[in-house]
């Protein structure tokens, strides 16, 4: 891969990042007014799932796809998911590792829980990152400003 090829293929993930950002806040902005509850109707209930899927496929984006396209950009290559978020980290993109620590965390609880009694927490962790989750994307495209 050429060097504008690479820089092409960031760009390319961080539109996809910022398509299922608009899509993970309004989803956000709906859960925010319904609140966390001990129960939901079935309609409360499908805009948390689908709150905490769009979560889930962003986070997925960010850290799997957008921070490996900024490592082959500077020519960073390998290495493992903890390796790529450490480089993400030294180029000042969040503020702490465990930040993108409890971002993917959450993450793969969302993919294996099946126990609907366990879900109002992962739903109140959703809530709480999905913030932090804008704030990185943010955060990402002022640093690859540069690459433009």
């Amino acid at each position: 891969m050429t060097g504008q090829e690479a820089v092409e293929n960031l760009f390319k993930t961080i539109y996809m990042s910022e398509d299922a950002m608009s899509w993970l806040n309004r989803s956000y902005r709906i859960c925010e007014k319904i609140g966390i509850r001990d129960e939901y109707s079935d309609e409360e209930f499908d805009a948390f799932e689908t709150l905490t899927s769009r979560y889930a496929r962003v986070s997925d984006i960010l850290i799997h796809k957008v921070f490996r396209a900024m490592d082959t950009v500077e020519m960073e290559y390998g290495g493992t998911i903890i390796d790529v978020v450490n480089r993400a980290h030294k180029r000042n993109l969040f503020e702490s590792v465990d930040e993108i620590r409890e971002i993917k965390d959450i993450r793969n609880e969302i993919a294996h829980e099946y126990i609907q009694n366990d879900l109002c927490g992962i739903f109140n962790d959703v809530l709480r990152l999905t913030p932090k989750v804008s704030e990185l994307l943010e955060n990402i495209k002022r640093y690859c400003e540069k690459y433009e």
